[in-house]
């Protein structure tokens, strides 16, 4: 493929992302199922014209999988405010996240051992990734609902992409560990040194670019991200908290900055770096999502699904994954509605991503790959049909629902919503104060007439 066909597949992929998500916005269809289909199309076109992509697909997939989930965590970090009102969605996310990534890895691996006849830590690599929930897929799927209901599932789903990559890689890293202590002190120290590492640094990083001049400097403020993060991972670090510590301790400048430290900030220099970065990451993650999820299509044999023992596994495990979610959301949601929550657990950037990253020596020889496929693509269909079935109720209570743009002014539209009733009470009351009203200026004219004859 020569270099203008290469810059027309790519102009074309990035136009069908933007005619997608509107698709998206009008139907509730993920824009994500869009884009894997986009790509299982180039695929077969690809095999069409013997086009050999299997080096270059791969290789790309991981790269893109990296810079797209910095760029989504840091989008979603940048978004969100802290404050004590939020604290119990806070809490609330992060328990739900913690412990369903854990009963959900622990019960796939016992589903896997069973089936496969595998190891069971082996069993276990290959169910977290499974087990985690994709952000990629929920943060620009939710933005139409209700805004506690909203921030939950943006919490929850970043929760479970940090915590699930912390999890994965401490079984990778602790497989061969055979004293309990040295575990203990493994995961404590990681998690202590990356959260020491991600304020301090995070600090320092405010602090030196609301300093630096000049009107190109928003890329290199990711490029340092970037790199944070990259040499993070080959310290065996949880890296992505450094992401995640330094959105949230940029938006929240007010409540890191605090007393004398407040002297050392500028806020209209951080609320101008503020506003241009959340332009610069939306734009970003949009075009890294894009293609990510394009070149996965890619890489997707839809014989898989013809299997049907293995698509009967896949579907298990998802089922597993529900019944999990229907339990814990109902625990700490008790007396308000789960719904459209409880069908929003899409596997997707994380899940690929983790699944390429396993070690050579964890691999397993049993384990059919092809699941991994009917779970991305069942949960994002549960997904899409929750959203359009339950959207409604994600709104909040009381709350009407929200006007949709057709062009009529906000005071028609508020008109047009009220009912046939409100509205012949509304004339009514309208129509007596204007006859009222002309009745007197009537009496008033009168009046005043009769005035000027007397006088004359």
């Amino acid at each position: 493929m020569n270099a203008y066909n290469l810059i027309i597949v790519l102009a074309c992929v990035i136009i069908a992302s933007h005619i997608f998500n509107y698709i998206s916005k009008r139907t509730n269809i993920p824009s994500v199922i869009l884009l894997i289909l986009l790509g299982i199309g180039g695929k077969y076109a690809m095999d069409y014209y013997n086009f050999n992509q299997d080096g270059l697909i791969f290789g790309t997939l991981e790269v893109l999988g990296i810079v797209g989930l910095i760029m989504i965590v840091l989008e979603a970090a940048i978004d969100l405010k802290l404050s004590r009102e939020k604290w119990p969605i806070i809490w609330k996310s992060f328990t739900v996240a913690l412990i369903s990534l854990i009963v959900c890895a622990f019960g796939i691996s016992l589903i896997i051992n069973q089936v496969f006849k595998e190891d069971p830590i082996i069993s276990l690599v290959y169910a977290v990734p499974l087990s985690i929930m994709s952000s990629a897929i929920v943060i620009p799927s939710v933005s139409r609902l209700a805004k506690d209901k909203k921030e939950f599932m943006i919490y929850e789903s970043t929760f479970s992409d940090i915590l699930g990559i912390m999890f994965f890689y401490f079984l990778v890293e602790n497989v061969g560990v055979e004293s309990a202590n040295q575990v203990i002190y493994s995961v404590v120290g990681n998690i202590i040194i990356t959260i020491v590492i991600s304020v301090v640094v995070s600090y320092a990083l405010v602090l030196l670019f609301q300093r630096l001049e000049g009107d190109v400097k928003l890329f290199m403020l990711i490029a340092v991200l970037i790199l944070l993060y990259a040499i993070g991972k080959q310290l065996h670090l949880s890296s992505l908290v450094i992401i995640l510590v330094f959105g949230l301790l940029l938006n929240n400048n007010n409540l890191f900055f605090i007393g004398k430290l407040k002297e050392f900030i500028n806020e209209k220099t951080i609320n101008s770096i503020l506003k241009d970065l959340h332009l610069v990451t939306r734009e970003s993650a949009f075009v890294v999502r894009t293609f990510f999820f394009v070149v996965f299509g890619t890489t997707i044999d839809l014989r898989a699904l013809l299997d049907l023992e293995i698509f009967a596994v896949g579907l298990g495990i998802v089922v597993f994954f529900f019944i999990v979610r229907f339990v814990f959301l109902k625990l700490f949601f008790l007396k308000k509605s789960i719904f459209p929550e409880f069908f929003i657990t899409p596997r997707g950037l994380i899940t690929v991503l983790l699944f390429f990253s396993i070690p050579e020596e964890l691999t397993s020889l049993t384990f059919n790959s092809d699941i991994i496929l009917i779970t991305i693509i069942v949960t994002s269909l549960v997904m899409t049909w929750g959203l359009i079935k339950f959207g409604k109720e994600g709104l909040e209570e009381g709350a009407p629902a929200p006007l949709e743009d057709t062009g009529l002014s906000y005071f028609l539209q508020r008109m047009s919503s009220n009912t046939s009733g409100t509205k012949d009470v509304v004339l009514a009351e309208q129509v007596e104060e204007a006859v009222e009203e002309i009745e007197k200026e009537n009496a008033e004219e009168d009046s005043e007439s009769k005035e000027e004859k007397d006088k004359e």
